[in-house]
């Protein structure tokens, strides 16, 4: 049936540090991927071209519906810690095919908003993440998976960095 999308978002689930959180989260953004380029205008040229320097900071935020000890004492951990934070979606197409997504980050909690508070309210309680890694699977697949620390770029399962880390010897 043409005009019908294809993925809606069933539901989802939030893990932190291994502790899942289903009921008690409402909102969930994951990074926005983005190169770093640069303007590059030589003699003969015309116009200037992107040239790719890299890749924008990683950022992630969620927010929790409640509040919860183990996470609010995530903010401020010492250097060389990270927190583990998985999303899970479920996709369903018009077909009734469900399909799996998962978001696993690794970083740490740089902002806590805990909002405004309200009696009769649930809390709002807003995480902002810096990350140091990302991998996003569909139906099992590597789509994207960015480690920094480590030089790793995969994308849909091929390693685009490689290269350079062979040519400087990481």
């Amino acid at each position: 049936m043409t005009g019908v999308a294809a993925d809606i978002r069933k539901n989802w689930n939030i893990f932190i540090d291994g502790k899942g959180y289903a009921g008690k989260a409402d909102e969930y953004n994951p990074p926005e991927l983005e190169e770093e380029n640069e303007d590059y205008r030589a003699a003969g040229m015309d116009a200037a071209i992107d040239i790719r320097t890299g890749m924008k900071k990683l950022t992630s935020d969620f927010t929790l519906n409640s509040h919860s000890r183990d996470t609010l004492a995530l903010f401020g951990v010492k250097q060389g810690k990270s927190t583990t934070v998985i999303v899970r979606e479920a996709m369903e197409s018009f077909d009734g095919t469900v399909t799996a997504i998962e978001h696993t980050m690794q970083g740490k909690v740089v902002k806590i908003s805990q909002g405004k508070v309200k009696a009769g309210e649930l809390p709002k309680d807003k995480y902002d993440m810096s990350l140091t890694y990302y991998k996003q699977t569909i139906a099992g697949k590597v789509i994207h998976e960015i480690d920094v620390i480590n030089m790793v770029r995969i994308i849909d399962s091929v390693d685009v960095l490689a290269d350079i880390r062979n040519a400087i010897g990481i």
